[in-house]
């Protein structure tokens, strides 16, 4: 039995010696054996469940799923402190001084008096406390670990900040059309996925204007393509269940009109 006093309700500094517990000889051995890579998922999937409790503004779900996301943070950085690199009061004491750095317009004398100068503001010293001295090191320092859809509208907002934009967004949507013709090129040369000008590149290519006319439209990508899935799972369930016969069984006729039918349903 570990030295713990439990009680009705818990502070932070509880949960953070809760966790250093949970790591320390006597304590749980799944928790002692775990590193930063293996679980490195865990926090990734609280965070979408946060997400979640607030698409559907669940109050209940989203205090226990902020719980979850905040025990993530305290077992990281458990992990450094055992290591020696930093702590959890470190933690603290940067992201606070972030905050006030990047706030002079509430703790010091700069002037923002709309959010549109407030983000100006916060992306010059963003740049400068990360020591970017060009929009392309801005760009490059976008997490490549970010939703590939995600990551594209991050990258073309900073070069559209820089003025590297389409006048309009047709001039965009012309590119799309110029990127379908050269995907439909490579199928008909047959050339290999990962070859230069191959299905792949021509792929990526089309998803990433895409992304573009979505910003440039003021819409974000990912939702987009969800509200895509959403729409295609409802007329997808109307199709199934419309057909008498499983549906590797129907020809292409029989799946088209099935298909469309679904759609005068949505």
């Amino acid at each position: 039995m570990v030295d713990f006093q439990c009680k009705n309700r818990y502070d932070f500094d509880d949960l953070v010696e809760i966790i250093r517990i949970l790591r320390a000889p006597g304590g749980c051995p799944w928790d002692a054996e775990q590193t930063h890579g293996s679980i490195r998922r865990n926090f990734l999937e609280e965070t979408y469940e946060v997400l979640d409790a607030l698409d559907r503004d669940d109050g209940h779900d989203l205090c226990e799923e902020l719980g979850d996301v905040l025990m993530q943070v305290v077992f990281h950085a458990q992990i450094e402190r055992e290591r020696g690199r930093f702590t959890m009061e470190d933690v603290i004491d940067g992201i606070a001084k972030k905050m006030v750095y990047r706030h002079p317009h509430v703790f010091a004398d700069t002037r923002a008096d709309t959010s549109d100068e407030v983000l100006a503001n916060w992306e010059v010293l963003k740049r400068k406390e990360k020591g970017q001295r060009s929009t392309a090191d801005a760009i490059e320092a976008v997490p490549h670990t970010l939703p590939a859809l995600w990551r594209a509208e991050k990258l073309q907002s900073k070069a559209a900040k820089a003025g590297f934009e389409y006048a309009n967004v047709w001039g965009a949507l012309d590119k799309l059309e110029e990127e379908v013709g050269e995907l439909r090129r490579a199928l008909e040369a047959n050339r290999a996925a990962d070859a230069p000008h191959g299905v792949k590149e021509e792929v990526g290519d089309i998803l990433f204007i895409t992304g573009k006319i979505a910003r440039m439209n003021g819409l974000e990508g990912e939702e987009a393509l969800h509200c895509a899935c959403d729409k295609f799972a409802k007329r997808f369930r109307s199709v199934e269940e419309h057909t008498e016969k499983p549906l590797d069984e129907c020809s292409q006729a029989e799946l088209l009109a099935l298909w469309e039918n679904s759609k005068k349903e949505s």
